[in-house]
């Protein structure tokens, strides 16, 4: 029969420092994943107001509703004249404004 002697104190201690490890990865990966999602609603909710705003050029409001919604977005705000044109428009939770004009 073998006895060991424990001749260093901190044998063994790879597993909870490797499973710690491997958890703070996976936490970062979460976030990241997270943080990515965010993006690309945000991304998404700009795509929507830019659309709607060029659109409210040529048709107005009503225009800059349909190219929202055509875009899974809602129009919160319109305003602008024959030239210029701003809008506001709310994908998810998400908002995003934009501004076009016929200005050279």
């Amino acid at each position: 029969m073998r006895v060991y002697n424990r001749v260093h104190p901190d044998a063994g201690q790879a597993v909870p420092l490797l499973l710690a490890v491997v958890a703070l990865i996976a936490v970062v990966m979460a976030a990241t994943a997270h943080l990515g999602a965010r993006v690309v609603v945000e991304e998404h909710a700009q795509v929507a107001a830019d659309a709607a705003a060029l659109a409210g050029l040529d048709g107005g409001r009503p225009a800059a509703e349909r190219l929202a919604r055509a875009n899974d977005g809602v129009l919160v705000a319109f305003a602008g004249s024959d030239l210029d044109v701003q809008v506001t428009v709310r994908v998810g939770d998400a908002t995003a404004t934009a501004r076009a004009t016929r200005a050279p």
